[in-house]
C-alpha cells in the first residue's frame, strides 16, 4: 500500500515518488490440530500424482504410494464424510468429535494402516459393471476395508444433438460454439435411420466465405457408412453410494481415455469412493448397442473389502525411513510434517490400555441422598451399565500399562512422537498419560521425558452419553476418552477466544461427564509441579487446571511460551520472504526492523510479554557487520521476553493476639 505524500509545488508533471511502506507481518494462526489413528475408512496407500502421472495412469503406471495422507476436517460431519462414524474399534472419532465439541475449527487427519508392501488395491472392495460398454468395468474401492463392500455403482447415458452441416461425403462441420471437442463420441443417423457410432478425432478452423465468422471443420476417426442426416453427443452418467448416505453423481463423462472429461480420469481425480481397475482404465469404450440411451448397468456386489484390525502395530504410526531433511513427508504421523498449518499433535490409537480392551462398563455418579432426616449412612454401589461396544480387535496395539514391560513400552512410542515434533521444530506432542498408574509409576513415567515440544494430560475421561444419536451406532461414545483430545480443543478454543498469549487452561471440557479413574484427594496439586496437566472435578464441571510443557527448563515449562515462539517464528519465515533479493543496505535494514517491531508491538499491547514498557519486553537489532555483508546476508537478532500466565493466588490467613482474623492477597 502507497503511503499519502504531499505532492510538492514545482514543474508541471514532476512529482515525488511516495515511499513504499514494508509490508506487515500477520500472526500465523496456532489452534490447528492433527490427529492421528485407527479408522474404518478414509485415503491410504494412494498412487501419487508426480510430474505426468495424473488421471488414469496413477493407477496404470504403478508408481509410488502414499501410505498415510493428511485430510483437513472443518467439522465433525466433514470427519465423517471421509472417515466414517464410531463404527471403527479406535478412538480417532471420539477424539476428532471432542476436539469440535471443545470449540475447534480445523483439524487435519491421518488415518494409519498397517505398513505391508501391497498394491494400492490390497483388501479393497471391488466388483465388475456389466451391460453398458462393449467389455465390463471393475471398480475398486477407494480405501480398503469392509465399509466398500456396501457399494453400488450405476452407469448410464445421455444423447445431446448437435447442430452440424453435413456437406459431400464425410464432410461436416460445427459452429464455433458448438459444445464438442476432440475425444467425443458421436453417434451418427442417416436417412434411413441408421445409427453408428464415430469419434471426433479433432477440430480444425474453417473461415466462411460469406460471413465474418468461422466454423468447425469436424474430422472423424473413421467415415461413416453412409452419409449421416444427424449427429447427437455421447456422455455417460456414473452414480455412486456408499450405503450410508454418501453419494457421487459424476455427468458428461467422455468414453476415450485421454479425454479431460474420460470416466478413468474423472474417478481418479475426484471420486472419494472408487478406482478404476488398472485393466481398463487406458482404453476407449464403446457402448453396448446404439440405443444407449435405454441402457442402465448396475454393478454387482462388491466383495473383498478387509479391515483387517488385528494386523495394525505400533510401528505403523512411524516411518523408519523418514527425517525431517526430506522434501517429502513421510508416512503414519511422518505425513504431517509438510502440513504448515498444524501447530498440536494428538495420537489417540498410539496404544490401547489391554485392560480397557474388553466390554466397557461405566459407573454411575452416585447422587446425593440428602433428606429432612437423619439416618444410617449406607454404600451406594456404581451400578453397570450395558456393554457399550464389542471387544476391541486392535490386539497388535494392546499393552498393559500396570505392568513394568508394557509401561516402558508406551513410554519408547511416547518418545517417538516427541521425537518427531523435536526434529521437525513446528509441532507440539500432546501425551496422554497411561491410566491406571499409582502417584509413584506417574513420577516414573514423568522422568523418561524432558522437552518443551510436548505436554502431558491426566486422567483419561468419559464423553457425554447420547443414547438418542442414532449415527452412534453400540453406544461407541461410551469410551473412555484421552484428555490430550479435549486438551487439544480447549487449547484452540482459548486462542480464538482470547489471543495465544492465554494460558490454554482453567476452562472446563465440554460434553464430559466423569474421569475415568477415581483421583486421590490432591493428586492434581502433586502431580503439577511435574509438569503434567490434570483434569479436575470443580463445581462448574470437569476443568482443565494447568497448562505446562514436559520441560525442566523454567524458561520453557509454559505452554503458552512454547506456542508463542513457534508462532513468532512461523510468522516470520512466512511473511519476511519479501526480503529476499532486495538491495541489502539501510533502506532494507530499516524496513525490516519496522515490520518486525510492528508485530512485537502488537503482542506487547495484547499482554503477551512481561516488560512493562517496549524497551523491556523485546529488541530488534538488525546485524550490518561487514562479515555478513559480504557473504550477502541479512541477520537480525531478536530477543522477547514472554509472559508467564498467573498460575496461583496466594492468599494468607492471620490470627492477631485479640484474637481478630485477617486476610492478606
Amino acid at each position: 500500500m502507497l503511503a499519502p505524500a504531499r505532492l510538492p509545488l514545482g514543474a508541471p508533471g514532476v512529482f515525488a515518488l511516495p515511499e513504499l511502506r514494508p509490508p506487515l507481518l500477520h500472526p500465523q494462526r496456532m489452534d490447528v490440530c492433527a490427529f492421528a489413528g485407527v479408522a474404518p475408512r478414509g485415503p491410504a496407500r494412494a498412487p501419487l500424482t508426480e510430474g505426468d502421472t495424473t488421471g488414469w495412469r496413477r493407477v496404470v503406471d504403478g508408481g509410488p504410494l502414499q501410505r498415510s495422507v493428511p485430510v483437513a476436517v472443518r467439522s465433525f460431519d466433514d470427519y465423517r464424510q471421509h472417515f466414517g462414524a464410531f463404527e471403527g474399534p479406535g478412538l480417532l472419532p471420539q477424539a476428532v468429535a471432542s476436539f469440535f465439541e471443545q470449540g475447534g475449527r480445523l483439524a487435519w487427519v491421518v488415518r494409519i494402516v498397517h505398513a505391508r508392501p501391497a498394491p494400492f488395491d490390497d483388501r479393497c472392495a471391488r466388483a465388475k459393471l456389466a451391460g453398458a460398454f462393449s467389455t465390463s468395468l471393475e471398480f475398486i474401492a477407494r480405501s480398503e476395508g469392509e465399509w466398500g463392500n456396501r457399494l453400488v455403482a450405476t452407469m448410464s447415458f445421455t444423447t445431446t444433438g448437435l447442430a452440424l452441416g453435413f456437406g459431400p461425403g464425410d464432410r461436416i462441420e460445427a459452429d464455433a460454439r458448438t459444445p464438442l471437442q476432440a475425444g467425443d463420441t458421436l453417434r451418427l443417423t442417416d436417412a434411413d435411420g441408421h445409427m453408428s457410432f464415430a469419434r471426433c478425432a479433432g477440430l480444425s478452423r474453417l473461415r466462411d466465405p460469406l460471413r465474418a465468422r468461422e466454423r468447425k471443420l469436424v474430422q472423424l476417426d473413421t467415415v461413416p457408412p453412409y452419409p449421416p442426416v444427424r449427429a447427437e453427443l455421447v456422455e455417460a452418467v456414473l452414480e455412486i453410494a456408499d450405503g450410508d448416505g454418501r453419494r457421487e453423481r459424476f455427468e458428461h463423462l467422455a468414453l476415450v481415455a485421454d479425454h479431460a472429461m474420460g470416466i478413468a480420469n474423472v474417478l481418479c481425480e475426484g471420486s472419494a469412493l472408487l478406482w478404476p481397475h488398472p485393466d481398463w482404465a487406458g482404453t476407449d469404450l464403446w457402448p453396448v448397442r446404439a440405443q444407449c440411451e435405454q441402457l442402465q448397468a448396475r454393478t454387482a456386489a462388491f466383495g473383498g473389502g478387509d479391515d483387517a484390525w488385528g494386523e495394525l502395530v505400533p510401528d505403523d504410526f512411524f516411518d523408519p525411513y523418514w527425517s525431517a531433511a526430506d522434501e517429502m513427508p513421510g508416512s503414519g504421523i511422518s505425513a504431517l510434517a509438510g502440513v504448515g498449518q498444524v501447530t498440536q499433535l494428538c495420537v489417540p490409537d498410539l496404544y490401547l490400555p489391554s485392560q480397557w480392551a474388553g466390554p466397557e462398563f461405566i459407573a454411575e455418579i452416585p447422587r446425593g441422598t440428602a433428606g429432612a432426616e437423619f439416618s444410617e449412612c449406607v454404600t451406594v454401589d456404581p451400578v453397570a451399565a450395558q456393554p457399550s461396544v464389542a471387544p476391541s480387535a486392535l490386539t497388535g496395539l494392546a499393552l498393559d500399562p500396570r505392568t513394568l514391560g508394557g509401561l516402558d513400552d508406551i513410554i519408547a512410542l511416547q518418545q517417538r512422537v516427541v521425537e518427531l515434533c523435536e526434529s521437525t521444530g513446528d509441532l507440539i506432542a500432546l501425551l496422554d498419560v497411561p491410566p491406571d498408574l499409582s502417584q509413584g509409576r506417574i513420577e516414573h513415567w514423568r522422568a523418561r521425558f524432558d522437552t518443551s515440544w510436548a505436554a502431558a494430560y491426566h486422567p483419561w475421561l468419559i464423553p457425554t452419553r447420547r443414547k438418542n444419536d442414532s449415527s452412534d451406532t453400540g453406544q461407541a461414545r461410551e469410551r473412555r476418552l484421552p484428555p490430550s483430545a479435549v486438551a487439544a480443543g480447549i487449547i484452540a478454543r482459548r486462542e480464538l477466544d482470547r489471543g495465544i498469549q492465554w494460558g490454554p487452561a482453567n476452562e472446563v471440557a465440554r460434553e464430559v461427564v466423569h474421569v475415568a479413574e477415581p483421583q486421590p484427594e490432591g493428586r492434581a496439586d502433586v502431580l503439577h509441579p511435574l509438569g503434567i496437566n490434570c483434569f479436575v472435578r470443580e463445581p462448574r464441571g470437569i476443568a482443565l487446571v494447568a497448562a505446562r510443557t514436559l520441560s525442566r527448563d523454567p524458561q520453557w515449562r509454559q505452554l503458552s511460551v512454547r506456542r508463542l515462539m513457534l508462532m513468532l517464528k512461523r510468522t516470520l519465515l512466512a511473511d519476511m520472504q519479501w526480503a529476499v533479493f532486495e538491495p541489502n543496505g539501510p533502506a532494507l535494514w530499516r524496513d525490516v526492523r519496522h515490520a518486525i517491531e510492528s508485530l512485537l508491538r502488537g503482542l506487547f499491547r495484547a499482554g503477551a510479554f512481561a516488560g512493562r514498557t517496549e524497551a523491556q519486553s523485546f529488541f530488534v537489532r538488525p546485524l550490518t557487520d561487514r562479515v555478513h555483508l559480504d557473504r550477502g546476508e541479512l541477520l537480525v537478532e531478536i530477543g522477547v521476553a514472554p509472559a508467564e500466565p498467573l498460575e496461583f493466588i496466594l492468599v494468607r490467613l492471620r490470627r492477631d493476639a485479640d484474637g481478630t482474623l485477617n486476610l492478606e492477597e
